[in-house]
């Protein structure tokens, strides 16, 4: 059976469509998650941004939860992997073995092919293994023994790690990190949301009884239509000007990347159409720098002496940083072509 490659994605979605489709999946993940809306729907708009998602934070908050609960929500394929020391790389990406009958090499595909693969705390396995990673989550494609092998779409990891147990870990590279489209913190739910909890998780797992209310051509086709969401050009503007000051900034010694750009666009189109709008704020992008960013950069010695967190330093920049003086007009400043697909607009066009 043929697989559908990275590019291929269906046609647009209405709006009405779009909104129905995103918070059916928010409410199913929201049935395992308590209290946690804005971590949710950041998820989702990582999943429609075609990207990747790391989640960071304590012990038993939820950052595996959180992930299954997404994978399950959307009846696509998932895979996932425990990281551990021993992990060796073909196990992520595959290998070729010798077929007796056939007297020929077969390929065995890895845990990478799946439309979700989930990896769980990923910072213990070896720099080795972390870097088979590399290649799928940035090109959508497996090569081995020099055969290059498309990934599904829609592709997603979403991987865990644990910052405070650094025993028997290896942190992530530079390189590995900036792959990942947002890094994002579950934190310790509020005493009502909490109190929730052991009613719904007390005596059952609702995991277990979670059911898909999406599918991988639905998917594909809310990705299509974030991809039309407009940004105009004073807000692409604003979003160089936030990374580069990233790279200017004296408390940090390495800033953000290109790639980083391109990301926190994406990301932003994901987010304005889960808000039901079919363009790009600078608002939204204020909104994103410190999970887009953030985990990107790297701050100075000094500044680590100070204790200063690289969530800190991005979040004063965004705060220097001036905003688009044009942010207040409408945000069609340049015609569009007509939408393809069923031929309708993704979102009623909202003029002011």
């Amino acid at each position: 059976m043929t697989q559908q490659t990275w590019d291929e994605v269906g046609g647009l979605l209405p709006h009405d469509e779009f909104r129905a489709a995103s918070e059916a999946i928010v409410a199913n993940i929201e049935q395992v998650i308590e209290g946690k809306t804005a971590t949710v729907r950041l998820a989702l708009a990582v999943l429609l941004a075609e990207g990747h998602l790391l989640i960071e934070d304590v012990p038993g908050v939820g950052k595996t939860k959180l992930a299954k609960a997404l994978a399950r929500s959307i009846d696509c394929s998932v895979r996932r992997i425990q990281f551990t020391p021993d992990l060796l790389p073909s196990d992520v990406t595959g290998v070729s073995v010798y077929n007796q009958e056939t007297h020929d090499f077969e390929f065995r595909p890895g845990a990478v092919f799946a439309n979700l693969v989930v990896g769980d705390e990923i910072n213990r396995a070896s720099p080795k293994t972390q870097s088979a990673l590399l290649e799928c989550m940035e090109e959508r494609q497996v090569t081995v023994d020099g055969v290059t092998y498309q990934l599904q779409t829609p592709f997603m990891v979403i991987a865990t790690q644990n910052p405070i147990e650094m025993e028997g870990t290896y942190p992530l590279p530079e390189a590995q990190r900036d792959r990942f489209t947002a890094r994002i913190a579950m934190g310790y739910p509020g005493p009502e949301a909490e109190l929730a909890m052991l009613d719904g998780h007390g005596a059952a797992d609702p995991l277990q009884e979670l059911r898909p209310v999406s599918d991988a051509d639905t998917v594909r086709r809310l990705i299509a239509t974030v991809r039309q969401v407009h940004v105009a050009d004073a807000v692409k503007q604003y979003a160089v000007d936030l990374v580069t000051a990233t790279r200017e900034s004296p408390e940090l010694r390495l800033g953000a990347s290109p790639r980083s750009t391109l990301q926190l666009l994406r990301t932003a189109r994901a987010v304005a159409a889960l808000e039901g709008r079919d363009y790009v704020l600078p608002d939204d992008l204020q909104a994103l720098a410190v999970p887009v960013l953030a985990h990107r950069i790297i701050p100075t010695a000094d500044a680590q002496l100070a204790r200063r967190t690289t969530d800190a330093i991005v979040s004063e920049l965004v705060h220097r940083l001036a905003l688009p003086q044009d942010r207040k007009r409408t945000p069609y400043d340049a015609p569009r072509p007509a939408s393809p697909g069923n031929g309708r607009p993704p979102f009623e066009p909202r003029r002011p």
